[in-house]
């Protein structure tokens, strides 16, 4: 009777261990994506743990921090994420609360270029003046504003080159380059600094330097005959080439929206109060 029932289960083993067999091979395959899965999360989690923890020893470093607290705190992630990797209640997964990295600049350009786009495509969109121009306004000196205001109101103003004086005009060098009146004319109160006054304003693209003379000859005979202009002429055996200095389009539309053009119009603008004289000033 006993050898009977060892027999028995001797002959049913076999197919046991084939039905075993078989349950393991379909298996397999979803052990393997389990295994894999959990691999690639452990891979994340211990990178993205390591760059972390190496960004914050050079922190400590930095300011004087305790690195041994540091590795505690990373200590206490790794057995948080422990287990969250169990299924325990008491775990959480650290890269579920790293926040998300910011886009790189080209991305974020990107977006504000298409901002713009949408922005032109909206019929209902009202730009009544150039967003550049507050920026200019704040890199204009006193001056500068007069150099505009004279070219916005005068117009175009005359310029003039002098150079050597060779046959045919043949290599000619430069002695002196953009001679002009516009800071006399204009008021500035430092005459001086026109030369860097004009320069800024290319800069800005308000104004530009033109090789076309203007119409009437005689503004360039009171040009020449300045102490300045005549200073340079007399170095050398030269001649004046005559030129000009013009707004830009873009300047135009700067000084139509920015500038007053009328000394009634600035002196309706409100002003700061002037601080009193103290008791006993002789200029009360």
């Amino acid at each position: 009777m006993e050898d009977r029932r060892y027999n028995g289960f001797a002959a049913d083993e076999p197919q046991q261990r084939e039905r075993l067999d078989v349950s393991l091979a379909r298996a397999a395959p979803v052990l393997a994506r389990l295994a894999a899965g959990a691999s690639i999360r452990t891979a994340q989690w211990s990178l993205a743990t390591s760059v972390r923890v190496s960004t914050r020893l050079v922190r400590a470093a930095a300011a004087g921090d305790s690195p041994t607290q540091l590795m505690q705190e990373a200590g206490e992630e790794v057995r948080d994420y422990a287990r969250h990797f169990l299924g325990m209640s008491n775990g959480s997964d650290p890269l579920a609360a790293e926040p998300a990295p910011p886009p790189p600049p080209d991305v974020r350009l990107r977006e504000r270029g298409a901002e713009l786009l949408a922005r032109s495509a909206d019929v209902d969109y009202d730009e009544p003046t150039h967003p550049a121009f507050a920026r200019i306004l704040e890199e204009l000196a006193p001056d500068e504003a007069r150099i505009l205001r004279l070219l916005c109101s005068s117009g175009a103003q005359p310029a003039v080159d002098v150079r050597e004086s060779r046959p045919l005009g043949i290599a000619s060098q430069l002695i002196e380059g953009g001679l002009t009146m516009i800071g006399t004319e204009a008021g500035c109160r430092w005459v001086d600094r026109v030369p860097a006054y004009l320069n800024n304003l290319s800069r800005l693209g308000l104004i530009w330097f033109s090789r076309e003379p203007l119409e009437d000859p005689l503004r360039y005979q009171v040009l020449e005959a300045q102490p300045e202009v005549l200073t340079a002429m007399g170095r050398t055996r030269s001649k004046t080439v005559r030129r000009s200095i013009r707004l830009t389009p873009f300047g135009e539309d700067f000084c139509d929206a920015c500038l007053p053009m009328h000394t009634a119009e600035i002196d309706a603008l409100p002003r700061e109060p002037v601080a009193a004289a103290p008791p006993g000033d002789p200029l009360t």
